[in-house]
């Protein structure tokens, strides 16, 4: 039987990107559901994995945004059952809202770029971002996880403090950054925001993402994998 994972896409510029080509060549099947297009989430989940994008909008925004709560009942069932899953930027702040945390605006402002993940004591023994200590990560966020749900664990801080990767169970995980992100992907987040183009600190930090692309793609293929691996072993 085909492993299934359903991925919820906030927005047309922010796909699965690497993490979806990954998965898919891997066997898994991916069933995307688009809130911003009217298509319903559903209020539990009867896939193998939940993966969860991210987006422009607040983890808060549920009045403009209104797929949000629905997203956050979804993840919070999930999450509570042992269902594997993976919040990535603004999923990883739903998922942290979903279960009893808050996310802000970051007080030290956006993160932008490369950021390289650094990882708490506990983040070092974790089965899916142990041995990512000092790797590169792509960094596109105004905010921030401020307060943690009831028994997660930070497995890597930002420069500032702020989570970087949170373990909320058994087999849910939030990351900050973006391993699903390639460069042509980040420089349409820059441009969307711009009609005069990248300033000089976003065209720096979009020629270090594109100058670290290959690398990127060889450090988080692993990780795809591992989380696969675990929805494979839900099953």
């Amino acid at each position: 039987m085909t492993t299934r994972l359903l991925v919820v896409q906030h927005e047309p510029d922010a796909p699965a990107g690497w993490l979806g080509e990954w998965w898919t060549a891997g066997g898994l099947a991916l069933d995307v559901v688009r809130g911003d297009l009217g298509e319903p989430v559903p209020d539990r989940l009867e896939h193998d994995g939940l993966v969860v994008l991210g987006g422009a909008m607040g983890a808060h925004d549920d009045a403009e945004h209104p797929w949000l709560g629905p997203t956050k009942t979804l993840v919070r069932g999930a999450a509570t059952g042992g269902a594997p899953v993976l919040g990535v930027c603004l999923g990883h702040q739903l998922a942290a809202v979903a279960l009893g945390g808050t996310s802000e605006p970051n007080p030290a402002g956006r993160t932008l770029g490369i950021v390289p993940v650094r990882l708490t004591p506990t983040g070092s023994e974790d089965p899916l971002l142990g041995g990512s200590d000092g790797l590169p990560a792509v960094h596109y966020n105004d905010d921030v996880v401020t307060t943690l749900p009831p028994g997660a664990s930070v497995l890597a801080r930002l420069p500032g403090g702020m989570p970087q990767a949170l373990r909320f169970g058994e087999r849910a995980w939030g990351v900050q950054f973006h391993p699903e992100t390639p460069p042509a992907v980040f420089e349409a987040w820059l441009l969307a925001e711009s009609v005069d183009g990248p300033s000089g600190e976003e065209q720096r930090a979009l020629d270090a993402v594109r100058a670290a692309e290959d690398e990127l793609r060889a450090v988080w293929r692993p990780f795809a994998d591992r989380f696969a691996a675990v929805v494979r072993g839900a099953r």
